[in-house]
């Protein structure tokens, strides 16, 4: 897949984000960035992908992004 498709692909997905929570956001954000990384770590490995991107998703929702506790 080359880097423009990529890149439209990146934008279609956030900007249905919109009308998502931050904590919502966070596990999504968490998701990607532990998908990418298991992905490298395992060489591709789908068991790898899916593990950090749930891991990532657990650890991304748990942020507090605000700094602010109700």
């Amino acid at each position: 897949m080359n880097k423009s498709i990529a890149g439209v692909l990146l934008v279609v997905v956030l900007s249905g984000c919109s009308g998502l929570s931050t904590k919502q956001k966070n596990a999504a954000t968490g998701a990607a960035i532990g998908g990418v990384a298991g992905a490298v770590l395992t060489g591709g490995s789908s068991i790898g992908t899916v593990g950090g991107a749930a891991i990532g998703g657990v650890i991304g929702h748990g942020v507090d992004s605000g700094g602010k506790k109700k």
